[in-house]
């Protein structure tokens, strides 16, 4: 099955879901981690989370808008759930106008629990659009 949507966030953004979260709500997506300071012990208990053999990493760039291109790359003609600690007001007005629905979640580390709903709402939204 293709993928409906696509996701970008760090590996500790996952970090801290309860147990099978990411892998029930996340399994119609294509997700991509941006790397943090974790590492690969990161990005690992990630793969491990989403229940995945592999898993796509975003290239790192050098300044915070160079950052934000290549995700807004990624998303391509895809809706877009996008986890971040900060978001310009570029990314928001890109994230406002495009036509696929975009989910922008302002977050630290980990997802808050409201966070999680929010996500899980706007991807269950998405998937009655695709029935």
């Amino acid at each position: 099955m293709a993928a409906i949507f696509r996701m970008v966030c760090t590996p500790s953004a996952l970090a801290g879901a309860p147990k099978g979260w990411a892998a029930e709500n996340l399994r119609d997506g294509e997700v991509a981690l941006l790397v943090d300071g974790g590492g690969l012990e990161a990005i690992n208990a990630a793969a491990y989370a989403l229940d995945l053999v592999t898993v796509s990493i975003v290239r790192s760039e050098e300044t915070a808008a160079a950052q934000a291109e290549t995700v807004i790359s990624f998303a391509g003609s895809l809706p877009l759930v996008w986890v971040g600690t900060d978001f310009s007001d570029a990314v928001r007005t890109w994230a406002r106008e495009r036509l696929p629905m975009t989910l922008l979640v302002q977050a630290g580390d980990s997802l808050p629990d409201e966070e999680r709903g929010r996500i899980a709402r706007f991807l269950a939204l998405l998937a009655r659009q695709t029935e």
